[in-house]
């Protein structure tokens, strides 16, 4: 079994509350931009170097890992826009790691991620519902984001493959095609709006916030499963079935457009 080493621990504290700490900073006295990525930045380097991707990976694929990691941060705290849907997509690939880490491949202590499934089940009992009586914030997307990636890179370390990215997948094209959207109207993608997928369908076509949030959960635990049968059975095929699915959800994304949504 794996363990989660006192030097890991404490790097993955540090970072987690540095990260939680301009957080909370940024909801009660807003702060510039600059100031938030230099502290993601360096709450990413000392996870890095607790755990040894400093002297185990190559330049380039380091910078692709900053890249990834603070993209993913952002991103969870972008999606937090309705009741339950940080909590339950938590969940689904919490739970996908979990089956990995007890039926494939070991790579970290049960409980680092029995910890991190509680508290998202305790956090839903009080936010998936239509009156939501707490909501996750800045400091939990964040939070849990960051224990997400944590378990994600232990995982990619292990099994030396980055195939487990598409473990976000959901959450990765909804972000990623909402800021090439933006970014082609020419608007300022700092600043908020309403033009995730998530937020067409439940402000522009009236759907359920909790069946919204309910399906990015139920597609990412899908896609999840057919990455961990295709690693067990078809490993060859993996990367060609991973394609298919993004584009399937690239795909999905473009129905956005469907009633002329542009802005």
């Amino acid at each position: 079994m794996p363990l989660v080493t006192n030097h890991l621990s404490l790097c993955f504290l540090v970072g987690l509350t540095l990260l939680c700490g301009v957080s909370f900073w940024d909801d009660i006295s807003s702060l510039p931009n600059k100031i938030r990525i230099v502290i993601h930045f360096l709450a990413i380097s000392i996870l890095f170097y607790g755990l040894g991707i400093f002297h185990t990976l190559p330049w380039w694929l380091i910078i692709f890992s900053y890249i990834f990691i603070v993209g993913a941060l952002n991103a969870y705290n972008f999606m937090d826009g309705i009741n339950g849907i940080t909590g339950l997509y938590s969940l689904s690939v919490l739970i996908a790691l979990q089956y990995v880490n007890l039926q494939i491949l070991s790579f970290t202590p049960l409980d680092f991620i029995n910890f991190a499934i509680l508290a998202c089940m305790v956090f839903l009992f009080f936010n998936y519902r239509k009156r939501a009586k707490c909501f996750a914030g800045d400091i939990g997307s964040m939070a849990i984001s960051f224990w997400i990636v944590t378990l994600l890179l232990q995982l990619m370390l292990k099994t030396n493959s980055v195939i487990w990215i598409l473990f976000l997948m959901v959450y990765g094209v909804d972000s990623v095609c909402t800021i090439l959207h933006r970014l082609y109207l020419r608007q300022n993608i700092f600043k908020a709006h309403r033009m995730h997928f998530y937020q067409v369908l439940t402000n522009e076509r009236g759907m359920s916030h909790l069946g919204v949030a309910a399906g990015y959960a139920l597609a990412q635990l899908v896609i999840c499963a057919v990455i961990i049968e295709c690693y067990c059975r078809y490993p060859s095929s993996i990367w060609f079935v991973g394609i298919g699915m993004l584009i399937f959800c690239c795909g999905v994304y473009l129905l956005k457009f469907k009633e002329g949504i542009t802005d």
